[in-house]
C-alpha cells in the first residue's frame, strides 16, 4: 500500500487532484514496478500541471473524456497544442519533464512503464534493448488494444476488493509487451508457443494457486519460485493448463463455491468469501458468467430444493 500511495500521491500532485486517485501497482516483472491509475477532476483550477520526478520511464495515458486545445509542454516550453479526443492514447517521456496546461474537466488512465520494464521484456525474448519509443509529443495514436486493456483496469480501480493479483500482473505485463512491440519495435515470436511446465511443476503451481484463492499471490513470486520469468511462467501455464494463472483461479473459486453449496446450512454470502471471492455480489457476477446461471439457481436444480438467497 505504500508503493501505491507514494505514486497516486505524485499523480495527485502532478494534476492538482485534491485526493490521490485509485491506483494499482504490480511487480510483473523481476526488477520492475508498474503501476495504473485513474484521474479526474470535472472542476480544475486552470493552469498548468506540476513536474512528475524525472525518470527513465514512461507514462502511457488513455484519455476518456474530450479535451480541446491542449497545451502540451516538454522541458519548460509548448511543443504542441491539439485537440484530445476520448479513447486515444498518448505518451509521455518523464525525461523530457512533460506537463500540459489543464483549463477544462479531464478523466483519463496513466499506465507508469519504467524502462527497465521495457528491458525486461526484450530480454526475456532474447531481442536487443529497445531504444526510445516511437512518438510524438502531444500526437495521440488510434490504440485499440490499449482501450480494451484500460476497460479491464477501469473496472478493477473501481472495486479494488474484487481484483485478484493475478488478474493485474497479467493485465500489465500484456500492456508492458503491447507498448514494446508497438511503440518500442520489439519483435513478436514467431510460430506457436511450444513446451509447458513439467508436470510436477504444473502440479507444484496449481497447489500454490489453490492454497491463495483470494488471488494475493503475485505471478513475480510464484515464477520465481520455478526460477523463470513471469512471461515464460504464465505461458507455459497456459500451454499447461489451458488457461492463464488468473483465469484458472477463478474457475477454481468457482469449483470450490460448487463443492460448498452441496452443504445445506451455508448462506451464500458465507460461500462466496469461503471461496476468495470479495462478497456475495461478486460471487453472483462471476459464477453466473462462468456457469451461465445464478448460484442460487444452481443450487436448487443440485439440491432440488428451495433456497434462499443469502
Amino acid at each position: 500500500m505504500t508503493q501505491v500511495g507514494a505514486f497516486a500521491q505524485k499523480v495527485g500532485r502532478f494534476l492538482h487532484l485534491k485526493d490521490a486517485p485509485p491506483t494499482l501497482v504490480t511487480r510483473s516483472l523481476r526488477s520492475a514496478e508498474l503501476a495504473v491509475t485513474e484521474t479526474r477532476n470535472d472542476h480544475p483550477v486552470p493552469g498548468l500541471s506540476d513536474s512528475m520526478p524525472a525518470e527513465d520511464a514512461y507514462l502511457v495515458s488513455l484519455k476518456l473524456r474530450d479535451f480541446a486545445d491542449c497545451e502540451c509542454w516538454e522541458r519548460g516550453r509548448c511543443v504542441t497544442k491539439s485537440d484530445i479526443r476520448a479513447g486515444a492514447t498518448y505518451l509521455y517521456d518523464l525525461k523530457r519533464d512533460p506537463s500540459y496546461v489543464i483549463d477544462k474537466p479531464f478523466h483519463s488512465l496513466f499506465f507508469h512503464l519504467p524502462r527497465s520494464a521495457l528491458d525486461d521484456m526484450a530480454r526475456q525474448g532474447g531481442a536487443p534493448r529497445i531504444g526510445e519509443l516511437a512518438y510524438q509529443p502531444g500526437i495521440g495514436h488510434d490504440d485499440m488494444t490499449i482501450r480494451h486493456l484500460g476497460a479491464s483496469f477501469l473496472a478493477a480501480l473501481r472495486q479494488p476488493e474484487e481484483a485478484n493479483q493475478l488478474f493485474v500482473d497479467h493485465v500489465m505485463l500484456a500492456l508492458t509487451a503491447h507498448v514494446a512491440t508497438t511503440y518500442g519495435g520489439l519483435r513478436r515470436a514467431v510460430g506457436p508457443v511450444r513446451g509447458g511446465l513439467a508436470p510436477w511443476q504444473a502440479k507444484r503451481a496449481c497447489e500454490r494457486l489453490e492454497s491463495d484463492l483470494r488471488g494475493k499471490l503475485s505471478l513475480e513470486k510464484i515464477a520465481a519460485e520455478f526460477d523463470l520469468s513471469v512471461s515464460h511462467f504464465s505461458r507455459s501455464f497456459r500451454v499447461s493448463t489451458g488457461l492463464p494463472p488468473h483465469q484458472w483461479l477463478l474457475r477454481q473459486r468457482v469449483n470450490t463455491a460448487k463443492q460448498l453449496m452441496t452443504v445445506r446450512d451455508l448462506s451464500l454470502s458465507e460461500i462466496a468469501i469461503a471461496a476468495g471471492f470479495a462478497n456475495q455480489s461478486h460471487f453472483t457476477r462471476v459464477f453466473s458468467s462462468v456457469v451461465g446461471v445464478s448460484p442460487g439457481m444452481w443450487r436448487r436444480e443440485a439440491q432440488g430444493a428451495p433456497e434462499r438467497e443469502t
